[in-house]
């Protein structure tokens, strides 16, 4: 059962929008980004939600009601591997009405989703979803600041100020459990090398303490950001809300924000895992990716957590430039130490992405057979010393690869054809070609992110020379 302040009955005339999540519920309820969608949507038009688990994503939620009688249908793509559910979706239900996508993955590269939808927004919808949902045709919405048809030789990404934050959501199971979504920023002050947000969520904006409502009606609050822990009032938000009674949950804290104080705040907010991403285990690595984490920190943190949570999960990359066996071997020793203060310690290993819009948007993905043998010696080592392991689909990591990095040509992947047949966008890409998704602008400029990518790769002391690639 969910409670939905916002859902209305519908009125003859009034234009029909489905709002589209082409993945699980669980995680669609917990996206404060669609929350505001429909909020909005519900205050100058009718809307029902729909999500890939529920009637396999052609009935809403609302009143299970047909997507194909709806006018214009809004797809909200977070992951790449979502774009086989959404074409399977608009495919069996015959939809006939306008279909636009966005998301993360639009604002990253739209390319192989030409050929499904009649427009893309780019950028973030909050103050533009009047315009696109009362736009009468393709022709009218293509005059809509930040719209893509594939006509436009470029678009510039549009994004808002963070005001007062949303008053009332829709409360259901989802992936922070029973929780009230509290965004206290977008963007991210950080510079990780690989991380797509810090480009397309740019500039870094934070919520100040007296827009953040007053919560009601649940027990549980989960805090969203890209890294909460920078926010500058990040322990004076949750220790108000701990006063207040409530149990809070953040998306991530940095391993260099930990202190003892952080460690009671969050012991005080019934935190059980302690969840940290220092995402290499060798400080040449940290250094390649930016991340401004040492293990110094990583260490302090867990001293200082010791005892305190019921569980450490640290997330982790491979696939880097250079990496050897023992390299990632290092994960596991690192685990087993840690081990000695947690008794229960997890670690999830993911491969590098080389992500649009990043400086690594160079790199090739890593080799596929010595990403396997990492992958089995990580699962061989870790369960031997009791450490959980969360294995990666890694077929799943090369298909996103394949569509981060892809043009229209990438299309045929989704009806069908076999992912093999597109390796070639796994490669290096030179640094004088032109990118697929070079039409978005995003603010910066692509000589700086090629500078930066060549700064990285000679801190790596690896000779990467375009001309042979």
């Amino acid at each position: 059962m969910e409670f939905n302040p916002f859902q209305k009955k519908y009125r003859k005339g009034e234009r029909k929008v489905a709002l589209v999540y082409p993945n699980r519920y669980i995680g669609g309820i917990a996206n404060l980004g669609l929350q505001i969608l429909y909020a909005k949507i519900n205050e100058v038009a009718y809307c029902e939600r729909f999500y890939a688990d529920v009637f396999g994503g052609l009935r809403s939620v609302e009143t299970g009601s047909k997507i194909s009688d709806f006018d214009i249908a809004l797809f909200s793509l977070q992951y790449e591997n979502d774009y086989f559910k959404a074409i399977e979706i608009l495919r069996k239900s015959g939809f006939q009405g306008i279909k636009i996508a966005g998301g993360p993955c639009v604002m990253e590269n739209p390319k192989p989703l030409l050929r499904f939808f009649d427009a893309f927004f780019i950028g973030e919808a909050d103050e533009k979803i009047e315009e696109i949902v009362f736009a009468k045709d393709v022709e009218e919405l293509s005059e809509i600041e930040g719209i893509y048809t594939g006509k436009e030789e470029s678009v510039k990404r549009v994004y808002c100020r963070l005001e007062k934050h949303i008053e009332d959501e829709i409360i259901g199971d989802g992936a922070y459990g029973r929780a009230f979504i509290l965004e206290i920023g977008r963007g991210c002050v950080r510079k990780c090398s690989f991380c797509l947000v810090r480009q397309i969520y740019a500039p870094p904006r934070w919520r100040r303490v007296e827009d953040l409502p007053k919560v009601k009606g649940v027990k549980k609050v989960a805090i969203v950001a890209p890294s909460p822990t920078d926010h500058p009032e990040f322990k004076e938000i949750v220790h108000r809300l701990c006063e207040n009674g409530f149990e809070v949950s953040p998306s991530s804290i940095r391993a260099d924000a930990v202190d003892e104080e952080l460690v009671e705040i969050l012991k005080l907010a019934k935190v059980k895992t302690l969840t940290l991403a220092p995402e290499t285990a060798l400080p040449e690595f940290s250094e390649f990716l930016r991340k401004e984490i040492s293990y110094e920190d990583l260490r302090n943190a867990v001293e200082l957590s010791a005892g305190s949570f019921e569980k450490l999960k640290l997330y982790y990359m491979i696939g880097i430039p250079g990496e050897s066996v023992e390299d990632v071997m290092r994960i596991v020793e690192d685990a087993i130490s840690f081990k000695k203060r947690f008794s229960r310690v997890e670690i999830s290993v993911n491969p590098l992405v080389p992500k649009p819009h990043t400086p690594l948007q160079w790199l090739g993905f890593a080799d596929i057979n010595e990403l396997e043998a990492k992958i089995s010696m990580l699962e061989k080592e870790c369960k031997k010393h009791g450490i959980e392991f969360s294995t990666p689909n890694l077929k799943e990591f090369v298909v996103q690869t394949i569509l981060a990095r892809g043009n229209e040509e990438v299309s045929d992947l989704l009806l069908g054809r076999n992912y093999r047949d597109f390796l070639e966008f796994l490669k290096p890409l030179s640094l004088e070609s032109p990118l697929p998704w070079d039409f978005i602008n995003h603010g910066y400029k692509k000589s700086k992110l090629q500078l930066e990518f060549t700064k990285l790769m000679e801190r790596l002391d690896k000779s990467y020379k375009p001309s042979e690639v």
